[in-house]
């Protein structure tokens, strides 16, 4: 018996081919379909940044708008109760004279600059404390004498 070759209908060729046209089709509308999702995500993300820095930003102006009015109640306070100012020159020097008069050499008469008194601490050798020191602390001062 002759194996006869088998014949292919017209038909199911046209038929396979319009499965892979589909199939494809398919895959390119999966393909765009996820490639939308991933925008509309992208947008969301970004949407989602922009309202969490705008409600930093409320908070933000909400305490600074709190702190200005809190400001605002203290000085109106301080105008009625207690009265206290910034201190200005006038409360240091009476003239621009007392202020260019600080710049000029010393006269002949004038008395001595204050001068500003420095001691080292006592190091105790012996003694109660001297026992307390630290090794390092006693190695510095070792090296610095």
């Amino acid at each position: 018996m002759a194996s006869r070759p088998t014949q292919v209908r017209p038909g199911s060729r046209i038929r396979q081919i319009g499965w892979a046209l589909v199939l494809g089709l398919c895959v390119a509308i999966f393909l765009a379909l996820t490639f939308k999702v991933n925008a509309v995500k992208s947008e969301v993300r970004l949407t989602e940044r922009q309202i969490i820095a705008m409600e930093r930003e409320a908070l933000m102006l909400e305490t600074e708008f709190q702190t200005r009015s809190s400001q605002r109640q203290l000085a109106a306070w301080n105008a009625v109760e207690f009265g206290y100012v910034a201190p200005s020159a006038r409360h240091f020097l009476e003239s621009e004279r007392q202020l260019a008069s600080l710049g000029l050499p010393r006269g002949l008469n004038a008395p001595d600059p204050i001068r500003v008194a420095r001691s080292e601490p006592v190091v105790e050798e012996e003694g109660l404390f001297a026992e307390w020191v630290s090794p390092v602390a006693a190695a510095e001062l070792d090296s610095g004498s």
